[in-house]
């Protein structure tokens, strides 16, 4: 798997636990080894990781290795980006994107900063 510095990876098994249950939002990145565009993606993950510490918290899921939850919300295509709130997706996303779009596009779902 591509793995993005700073950016823990979660499996079928520890999912639930690291993601549903988080207290903050969560951004999980549906990745696989053959994903160029995932490539693309880590260096973006790793730095919204560091800056939006405490805010949301960014996890990496290898689909290739984790059929049960890859399945569960129906990813087709990679990189799928999803937010997790409350226990629940509340955003999806598809494909590489650069660090200012993406961080456009979680605002609505990220805590304000006080």
């Amino acid at each position: 798997m591509i793995h993005a510095e700073g950016v823990a990876e979660v499996t079928d098994t520890t999912f639930d636990a690291e993601v549903l249950a988080a207290g903050v939002p969560v951004l999980v990145e549906f990745t696989a080894d053959w994903c160029g565009p995932c490539r693309q993606l880590a260096p973006v993950l790793s730095a919204i990781a560091e800056e939006e510490t405490g805010r949301l918290k960014v996890v990496q899921i290898d689909v290739d290795h984790n059929p049960e939850i890859t399945g569960r919300y129906a990813v087709l295509s990679m990189p799928t980006l999803m937010v997790f709130r409350g226990g629940e997706p509340v955003k999806s996303m598809v494909g590489a994107r650069p660090k200012r779009r993406l961080l456009q596009e979680l605002e609505d779902v990220l805590p304000a900063v006080v």
